[in-house]
C-alpha cells in the first residue's frame, strides 16, 4: 500500500518526505483551502521539486487553468476533487500531457445509491479513483466515512482512500475487501493546517 501526503506547503518538509520515500506529494490548488499551496510556494518552486508523484488537487477549476498549472509545476497527477462531470474529464484528458495521470474523487456522504450508480457508469478516461468524506470544504476535515461501504461496491480502478486516516483507525482498513492502492493522509498528521508532523508520518509509514 502506497502513501500520499496531501496539503503540503513547506519546502523543508517536502524534502524530508522525499528522503523518506513517500510515494505521492499532494499540492492543493484550491483558493478556499487553508492549505492553498500558492500562498506558500511559487509555481517555479513546485516545478523544481524532483519527485515522480507530484499531485495537484483541483476543485471545480477550468480545464485551461489545470493544464497551465500542470505544465508550470511539472505535475505527474491531477486530482479532481470537485463536481467535475464526464465531459469535463474527457476534455481535460485531451488537452493534458498524456503522461499525466488523472485521479477522480468520489466524496462519500449519505447517498450511497447515487455513489454506486456513478461508479458503475464511469466512462471517462481516469487512471485512479479516490474516496473521501463528503464535506462543503471539499476534504481536509479529518472525518472518516463508513469504510464498510466500499465492500458493497465493484471498484473498477485502483483507488486512494482518504478522509480522517490516522494511526488509531489504521487497522480498520484491513476489513476492506478490495484494498486501497494508496492511503491519502492530511489533517490527522498536522500540528496546524499545512504544517506536517513528520515524526508521526514516519511512524505511520513504517506501519505500512
Amino acid at each position: 500500500m502506497k502513501l500520499k501526503v496531501c496539503g503540503l506547503t513547506k519546502t523543508d518538509q517536502i524534502h524530508e518526505l522525499i528522503s523518506m520515500k513517500v510515494d505521492f506529494l499532494g499540492f492543493i490548488f484550491y483558493k478556499k483551502s487553508p492549505r492553498y499551496v500558492l500562498n506558500h510556494l511559487s509555481l517555479s518552486e513546485i516545478s523544481g521539486i524532483k519527485h515522480s508523484g507530484k499531485v495537484g488537487v483541483f476543485v471545480n477549476e477550468s480545464v485551461e487553468n489545470i493544464v497551465a498549472i500542470a505544465e508550470d509545476t511539472a505535475l505527474n497527477y491531477i486530482q479532481l476533487h470537485g463536481d467535475e462531470e464526464e465531459n469535463f474529464i474527457d476534455e481535460l484528458r485531451n488537452k493534458l500531457n498524456k503522461e499525466i495521470k488523472i485521479i477522480k474523487v468520489f466524496r462519500v456522504g449519505t447517498e450511497f445509491g447515487n455513489l454506486k450508480f456513478k461508479i458503475q457508469n464511469l466512462k471517462s478516461d481516469v487512471d485512479y479513483l479516490l474516496f473521501d468524506t463528503d464535506s462543503k470544504a471539499f476534504g481536509g476535515t479529518g472525518k472518516t466515512f463508513n469504510w464498510q461501504i466500499l465492500n458493497e461496491l465493484e471498484i473498477p480502478k485502483p483507488y486512494f482512500l482518504s478522509g480522517g486516516i490516522s494511526p488509531l483507525n489504521f487497522n480498520d482498513i484491513q476489513n476492506i475487501r478490495q484494498q486501497p492502492f494508496a492511503l491519502d493522509i492530511n489533517s490527522k498528521f498536522e500540528t496546524e493546517a499545512g504544517n506536517k508532523d513528520l515524526e508521526k508520518i514516519k511512524n505511520f509509514y513504517e506501519k505500512l
